[in-house]
């Protein structure tokens, strides 16, 4: 059981991998089309990028990571706590 785990986990890390690789190469290819600007990227699906504006503060992030790291904290606080 403990090895399928591993493994699991393993496959996860290699898709977060991939998927990081993806989207650094989005971010040149991105830049070499066209700079972005923060009026398009306030056009995105706020499920993708969230652009939070207030003042001179700019705070951008992406809700599905955020979910996804507190999916992964909450599935490694279960893991401690059996």
């Amino acid at each position: 059981m403990e090895g399928a785990g591993l493994r699991l986990l393993a496959i996860a890390g290699l898709i977060l991998v991939g998927i990081g690789l993806a989207l650094i190469a989005l971010t040149f290819l991105a830049e070499r089309v066209r700079p972005p600007s923060l009026e398009t990227l306030e056009k995105a699906p706020k499920i993708l990028i969230y652009v939070y504006r207030k003042d001179n503060l700019f705070f951008i992030t992406s809700p599905i990571l955020i979910l996804a790291g507190v999916a992964y904290f909450l599935w490694i606080l279960l893991r401690i706590l059996r």
